[in-house]
């Protein structure tokens, strides 16, 4: 047979074309041998980590543990901050509700450190939760005298002033606590100690009295919330809203028309 130029041309073209193909996946080739990985060099063992006394102690608060907690703080005494063992100590037994031994231990610190506020100011939560509330304001109020801006302090005053139905007060202790700490409210638990122990009554006047707050700083947003809140649960002085000079600037909002014109089920 003979081939002319023009197949041979077209047979070069075919095979050039199979040569140049290349090795699709999933057909076997011959793996290139692999790389041994090297053995990662062991990490080096933490240091373990020695707790003083001090800190075992407040890790016992933590978990609640606190009788070992008071054993640990003990342990840790006899250096020139005793005064914040004997505290510390004088709050575990106040979680333990042994009030009387809570007390011993505060004014201990005090005696102490007689410009300590912590422990002036547990002695007046410890008044509070024994429902001592005239004592509990009049703790707070020494407190002061030591830590005047103490935002926390400030706060728990306003809460034992509510507890005694002195509303204004109250305000106007909360007024101070919110100058100092925008965020008071937010971060601490004042708000739950009361509505615990109040009445559904008091939980919707302590609301207003919030939003009155929240309203006099500018915080809309927070005070529209304990608006609603306090509509929630029941406020009967509605009108009050429309009246307070305190909301004047918030009547102009669409939210705040909106509770206004809303008739709520209390909760």
């Amino acid at each position: 047979m003979r081939i002319t130029s023009s197949t041979r041309l077209l047979l070069w073209a075919a095979l050039t074309t199979i040569l140049a193909l290349p090795i699709m996946p999933g057909f076997a080739q011959e793996a290139a041998p692999a790389t041994p990985a090297e053995n990662p060099a062991p990490s080096p063992t933490p240091a373990p980590v020695t707790l003083t006394d001090h800190q075992r102690g407040d890790l016992y608060m933590a978990r609640k543990m606190y009788r070992e907690a008071i054993d640990m703080y003990m342990k840790a005494m006899g250096g020139p901050q005793d005064y914040i063992l004997w505290n510390k100590i004088g709050i575990a037994y106040h979680h333990l509700q042994d009030y009387r031994a809570a007390k011993r231990h505060y004014e201990r610190a005090l005696k102490l450190n007689p410009r300590y506020a912590e422990a002036r100011n547990n002695l007046g939560a410890l008044a509070y939760a024994q429902r001592n509330y005239r004592g509990a304001i009049r703790e707070y109020q020494r407190a002061l005298k030591l830590a005047p801006d103490s935002a926390t302090i400030y706060s728990n005053l306003g809460t034992a002033y509510f507890a005694r139905k002195r509303y204004e007060d109250a305000a106007r202790a909360y007024q101070q606590a919110l100058a100092l700490d925008p965020n008071i409210f937010e971060n601490r638990g004042t708000a739950g100690t009361i509505l615990q122990e109040r009445s559904i009554e008091e939980r919707a006047r302590f609301h207003y009295y919030l939003a009155k707050v929240y309203a006099e700083s500018g915080m809309f947003e927070r005070a529209l919330i304990s608006i609603r809140k306090s509509l929630e649960e029941g406020f009967k002085d509605k009108k009050k809203y429309m009246e307070e000079p305190a909301f004047a600037a918030m009547r102009d909002l669409p939210e705040f028309q909106e509770l206004m014109a809303m008739e709520f089920r209390v909760l």
